[in-house]
């Protein structure tokens, strides 16, 4: 749309914009991975290692990037994943994200760990608004927790289950970062350098509601979670297991997925214990360095899972045609959190839309290109010359 593009006309372009805005450390935080970051890289070269045939004549006149997810209708087959930093890159981020996905008519997934309460996030959403749930280590305290996410209406969570332990983001330490945010004298030095975004947000922040906290711990928890080492004792629980999934599929009536999956086998033991979905991730290359992108794993898990649960993935999408190869190797839906905190950081709900609206646009354009009027016609026919991990296209296409 002429005038709010932003001058943003992909998304590497907000990154580099949200780069010039952030201080480094918060900056570094978002965008970099675990270690040596083989799984971030990763993710995205395996998108890129894909290539597409064109279809020519083809009339594609009435193509459409919809679809629908759980029976709720969808603008397109993406949503943003669960991000506790929305509230660091703008104020009020979180209530960005929601407004922007709203409008866009795309699912935006509200963090445990996020700055703003989730009954504001939720209702900034409409009601299209997914929760992201992290399990503490007292199980009756998650539960009681859980009855507060479906008092607020949401009717679909995820669970995510691959942080049984903090990752290693050795970044982090260099910048003196950490969350809860503690202002150490390298990010002190940092704020300083970057003016800009401490009027736009820290100012405000404390104006409006003091120091960044995770408004949505439980009392219980607020006066534990105020060092690193502590927090991770209570959020990062190495005993937690299927038992305890099931408790909460028990408790839950909505749609449950987990997140954080790299094995089919685990899918199967989700759609075992009467899951919606799965969401096959690395956590944006957060976690486990060098492992695999979700994108290679959707065949296997699709092969393992049929169609008794949804399959998504999340991490490494940067454009359209990113969409259309994930649906066309067996995914329902893709997610990603990066992209719309890059829009947020640029231009807050508006940064967040546009992020949005390039996916839309991208996608729409490689549809038409390819020859594709619909998702649902898209599978491994699409591809030209595909690695052996790809599924076999079926010689009537």
């Amino acid at each position: 749309m002429a005038g709010s593009d932003l001058g943003a006309y992909n998304i590497e372009d907000l990154r580099l914009k949200a780069k010039n805005r952030l201080p480094r450390g918060i900056f570094e935080y978002v965008d970099r991975g675990a270690e040596d970051e083989i799984a971030l890289r990763h993710n995205t070269a395996v998108y890129r290692s894909l290539k597409i045939k064109n279809r020519v004549l083809m009339d594609v006149s009435e193509r459409t990037t919809a679809t629908e997810i759980f029976g709720q209708k969808i603008t397109m087959p993406f949503g943003i994943s669960p991000t506790a930093s929305a509230g660091l890159v703008c104020e009020g981020g979180e209530v960005g994200l929601a407004r922007a996905a709203a409008r866009m008519g795309v699912p935006c997934t509200a963090a445990t760990s996020s700055l703003t309460p989730m009954e504001d996030i939720y209702e900034a959403g409409n009601g299209n608004i997914w929760f992201q749930l992290y399990m503490w280590t007292d199980m009756d305290l998650t539960a009681r927790f859980v009855e507060r996410v479906k008092a607020t209406g949401f009717e679909t969570m995820l669970v995510t289950v691959d942080g049984p332990v903090s990752s290693n983001r050795e970044y982090n330490y260099r910048n003196g970062f950490a969350m809860p945010l503690r202002y150490s004298p390298r990010l002190i030095a940092q704020v300083l350098a970057n003016p800009g975004w401490c009027l736009r947000v820290l100012a405000p922040q404390y104006l409006k509601r003091g120091p960044f906290r995770k408004v949505n711990n439980p009392p219980e928890l607020a006066s534990k979670l105020t060092q690193v080492d502590v927090e991770t004792a209570y959020t990062k629980p190495s005993a937690q297991n299927w038992d305890h999934i099931k408790r909460i599929r028990d408790m839950w009536p909505g749609n449950l997925l987990v997140k954080g999956l790299h094995s089919w086998e685990d899918a199967v033991i989700a759609a075992d214990n009467g899951l919606q979905g799965v969401v096959l991730s690395n956590h944006g290359g957060r976690y486990l360095d060098s492992a695999p992108a979700p994108l290679e794993l959707v065949p296997e898990v699709r092969a393992a899972v049929g169609d008794r649960i949804k399959i998504i993935i999340d991490s490494g999408p940067r454009r359209g045609s990113d969409i259309v190869k994930a649906l066309a190797v067996g995914a329902d839906m893709v997610m990603s959190g990066r992209p719309t905190l890059y829009g947020s950081a640029v231009a807050g709900e508006a940064g967040s839309y546009r992020a949005l609206e390039i996916f839309q646009t991208e996608m729409d354009r490689v549809m038409a290109q390819i020859g594709i009027n619909n998702v649902e016609e898209l599978g491994p026919q699409i591809f030209w010359n595909p690695p052996d991990w790809v599924p076999k296209a079926n010689a009537s296409n």
